[in-house]
């Protein structure tokens, strides 16, 4: 496996990829209409394209015998105001995390958790922020040992559905501390 920051080649297969872990996940515990009004929304070559254009955003994906089987959507930056509880002066969020269900206990989503974290060292960040479904207790449990905790809760919406989500922080050690 290898880990590396997506290029705008790989767009293609970064929309394919997102439509499929997303639908994968997701799929009898959303209705269809919502699933895939999002899925409309929020993948696709357009979205992916812009999202490797823009500076605030990285994209970390996830290689195995040259496929792309996850992906780690970084975005500096914070919150809505009013969600969650937590002041970082340079957060980064986990905008997306997937990992292909056949790389689950694999040791993958770790590794690529450590190049998320190692990158939003790296840059600076002093906070790492992400929110997850709060009806999806494998993600959270991932996230709790990958050193998040929770700081209240945020919605989110997925086609007309509004879902309420735990946001989860980690502080960084910045080099003034």
């Amino acid at each position: 496996m290898r880990i590396r920051p997506a290029l705008p080649p790989d767009a293609p297969a970064l929309a394919a990829l997102g439509e499929r872990l997303w639908r994968s996940t997701y799929a009898g515990l959303i209705p269809e209409v919502n699933l895939n009004l999002h899925l409309a929304k929020t993948f696709g070559l357009r979205q992916q394209a812009a999202e490797l254009a823009d500076p605030a955003c990285l994209m970390l994906v996830l290689e195995k015998d040259g496929d792309l089987m996850g992906y780690a959507l970084l975005r500096a930056g914070g919150p809505e105001q009013g969600t969650g509880s937590f002041h970082f002066v340079r957060p980064l969020e986990v905008a997306r995390f997937y990992v292909d269900g056949s790389l689950h206990g694999r040791g993958a989503a770790q590794a690529l958790m450590a190049a998320a974290l190692a990158h939003a060292r790296a840059a600076g960040h002093d906070g790492v922020w992400l929110q997850v479904w709060e009806q999806n207790p494998r993600a959270i449990r991932f996230y709790a040992k990958a050193g998040f905790t929770d700081a209240g809760e945020a919605t989110f919406r997925v086609g007309e559905q509004v879902d309420r989500d735990r946001m989860l922080v980690q502080a960084l050690p910045t080099r003034d501390r």
